[in-house]
């Protein structure tokens, strides 16, 4: 701090004592010589800032008809600072608030070339829906300028036409549009039903309890206001759960509904809700610095604040992020390429270090066929894949011998990044697999009224599949159970989101590959891979078959895109031993007990029950490695966490058991 001892202790005081008076709309004399003579120097002042209104586009002036400023007027106090001053951590690192915004999924949802694409193709599908489509769809990606057309001007629709239009409209999820929101009401709304008060919308809700109003008025006209409700998943309720009329193939309404999606709702329904975790939406996406950072710039008197909210609002749209970062201009974005870099790191980020924990282990290795296992455990708040239900994750699993030689392969992709062997109107969820041909993809399928796979959203009708990653904690059981479904064979597959007790809530899944070994014996290695696709063809093509220049825009810039999918997680194990020849199991598996097969201290028992004799006890990893090899009837598991195979030699033949060391 460059300020006296004595402006340190007095300043504060005197900011304290202003804060709690009413702001009036007259200039408001705060400012030192000093800091006016610093304003005018980087063409700060009043003077100056309306000046600076009147030449730029990105800028709207400040009057009472405004209800939602840009995000650009909010850049001059919050975003990047010359002077290093403010939004810096005490590393030195640059956290403006405005820059990390801008390259966002949120900054540039009223830009979105797929968004726009997508509205054109489901009114040329209905076109006698086309205006309550535009004015539904546009009510979460161009937010401010829609409810400023609602609340304002009282327009009856917001259509594209407007949005291209509408300088608010273009700034996509801008400030406003979260920090506006009322406390009142709030998790309640959906699919668009932003609360905003008419009567004291010109406020700017944020964490911090303290606030220094004066600047924010007299600059942009808005009144900062402390709002505990910023920092509650159900801020994001309205525009994160969706829910759809359905029509039939004809357009016609048939009075159900669709659940498009409720990332909310699933964030309710998980550990992470108020009444467990308390771990909201933003303590993920807008994760919190313990740094102590002034928050705006050109006050330097400011008490800095603690914690601060990282603004990246990082999700999983790497493919989205590359393709507006290559088409910037022509979709008018003013992030630069250096700040879309930022996003694209934190998004992968996200997806590669808080979304999955993934495990590889063996089964039986003898035999006609040999035994792996992929898990896979949720970490997010929310399903995974969550959001818009083109969005998906699929397992690759392949099998090489000692010649390299490729002797499975589930997961292929085809160049244009779709999947050969997906079924043609959706692949199932999979407990076993054992052909290439089948592949696990996590998913949501909406289907139409005749129960076939639809991209059209308003003839959603049901979900015919939804074996997306249940978030820890799911239950069947749970109140809002009704808009987060598991639909299809998910449902009878006694791993999915059950512990191996068969506890509900575990938010994982387990796959069982069986391998045929067709006589070989030998050396194995076998690695597993996640990937994440939120622009499949098999939602892009149907699309495709329309024309609109927001279609074509939007085909074109596909076309050249990176359209490769994402890697979540791989693992790998190399050097498998695996024998065609069967081991002998003729005693009843009933007269063999192990217990416990979840062990917190190590240690399991073996007990055998009538003329069954223990010869033998070994013990393998999940990689296929002997740790235990003598005969006892305690044995004690590597003080690693894992899955162990316990493999029990009697008289009558062979057990192999499954346990776990917690």
């Amino acid at each position: 701090m460059k300020k006296t001892l004595l402006i340190a202790l007095t300043v504060p005081a005197f900011i304290g004592a202003i804060t709690f008076y009413p702001v009036e709309n007259h200039k408001v004399e705060f400012h030192t010589a000093a800091e006016h003579s610093f304003f005018k120097e980087h063409g700060l002042s009043v003077e100056a800032f309306e000046k600076q209104l009147g030449e730029s586009p990105d800028f709207l002036p400040i009057d009472s008809t405004i209800l939602f400023p840009t995000a650009k007027l909010c850049s001059g106090c919050h975003g990047h600072d010359p002077n290093g001053h403010a939004l810096v951590t005490t590393s030195g690192v640059d956290v403006n608030i405005y820059d990390r915004w801008r390259s966002t999924m949120m900054a540039n949802s009223a830009k979105d070339p797929f968004w726009r694409a997508k509205v054109t193709h489901e009114i040329l599908v209905n076109p006698s829906h086309s205006l309550a489509l535009q004015d539904k769809c546009t009510s979460c990606h161009a937010p401010a300028g829609h409810y400023q057309a609602k609340l304002k001007n009282h327009q009856l629709t917001y259509t594209l036409a407007d949005l291209y239009a509408d300088t608010l409209g273009l700034d996509g999820v801008n400030c406003q549009a979260c920090h506006a929101q009322s406390p009142l009401n709030i998790g309640s709304t959906h699919s668009g039903q932003l609360n905003y008060d008419t009567n004291h919308i010109r406020v700017a809700y944020g964490p911090y309890e303290l606030v220094f109003a004066p600047p924010m008025h007299e600059f942009v006209g808005i009144t900062p206001e402390y709002g505990e409700h910023v920092l509650d998943g159900g801020l994001c309720a309205g525009c994160h759960t969706l829910i759809t009329n359905t029509v039939d193939l004809e357009g016609h309404l048939t009075g159900n509904t669709f659940v498009e999606q409720a990332t909310y709702h699933e964030w309710l329904n998980s550990r992470y809700d108020r009444d467990h975790d308390n771990v909201s939406c933003q303590a993920c996406h807008v994760p919190q610095l313990q740094d102590e950072i002034i928050i705006s710039a050109n006050y330097q008197f400011l008490t800095p604040k603690f914690p601060f909210g990282l603004h990246e609002l990082a999700g999983a749209n790497v493919s989205m992020l590359k393709l507006l970062k290559e088409n910037r201009q022509a979709l008018g974005i003013s992030a630069e390429p250096q700040h879309f870099d930022s996003t694209i790191v934190a998004t992968l980020r996200m997806l590669q270090h808080n979304t999955l924990d993934m495990e590889l282990y063996t089964g039986i290795l003898n035999g006609d066929s040999v035994d792996f296992s992929v898990k896979l455990s949720n970490k997010a708040g929310h399903k995974f894949p969550s959001g818009y239900p083109s969005r998906r994750a699929w397992i690759e699993f392949e099998v090489e011998n000692e010649a390299g030689d490729v002797v499975f392969h589930s997961g292929r992709m085809n160049a244009d990044y779709s999947l050969p062997d997906e079924d043609a109107n959706f692949e199932p969820h999979y407990d076993w697999i054992n052909a290439p041909g089948q592949v696990q993809i996590y998913e949501l399928v909406p289907g139409d009224v005749n129960g076939n796979f639809t991209n059209v959203l308003e003839r959603g009708d049901e979900g015919i599949k939804d074996n997306r990653l249940t978030p820890q904690g799911f239950r069947t059981s749970d109140i809002v159970y009704d808009t987060t479904l598991i639909i299809g064979a998910a449902l009878n597959d006694p791993d999915f989101n059950h512990d191996a007790a068969g506890v509900e809530g575990s938010g994982s899944d387990i796959v069982h590959y069986r391998i045929p070994t067709n006589g070989y014996e030998g050396l194995l290695k076998v690695r597993a891979r996640v990937w994440y696709q939120s622009l499949p063809p098999k939602w892009m093509m149907p699309m495709f078959e329309y024309s609109s220049p927001e279609i074509d825009s939007f085909k074109n810039m596909f076309n050249a895109a990176d359209r490769s999918p994402v890697l979540v997680a791989e693992r790998v194990l190399d050097s498998i031993q695996v024998s065609s020849v069967a081991t002998h199991q003729a005693v009843d598996p009933a007269l063999v007990q192990v217990t416990p097969t979840l062990s917190r201290d190590g240690q399991v028992h073996i007990q055998t029950s009538g003329d069954v004799q223990l010869r033998r006890i070994q013990i393998w990893d999940s990689a296929g490695r002997l740790v235990w090899d003598q005969p006892a009837r305690a044995v004690w598991l590597p003080a690693d966490k894992g899955v162990y195979f316990i493999a029990i030699d009697t008289n009558k033949g062979r057990v192999v058991r499954r346990v776990v060391r917690a």
